[in-house]
């Protein structure tokens, strides 16, 4: 898949991704390494899930983005890297 440059990542679509979109509401997880199952937190919109290099300090994690806010907020509650 193709990486997709965004002015403020770079980002690798994983291949889980059922869309190739990047959506409006995103949260960048400082944890390149952490499992993330989207599809456990029961959302109501459509989202993605991309490795991630942030361009402002070139730090590694992972950007989710999600179709609509309130699934971006209720990942926000329910994530924990451990």
């Amino acid at each position: 898949m193709a990486t997709i440059h965004t002015p403020l990542y770079q980002l690798y679509p994983s291949p889980r991704n059922q869309h190739r979109e990047v959506f409006a509401h995103q949260v960048f997880v400082p944890y390149p390494y952490a499992l993330i199952d989207l599809a456990a937190m029961d959302l109501a919109g459509r989202s993605t899930l991309f490795a991630a290099c942030r361009h402002a300090d070139m730090k590694m994690g992972q950007v989710v983005s999600f179709e609509l806010e309130a699934d971006r907020a209720r990942f926000e509650r329910l994530f924990t890297p451990d």
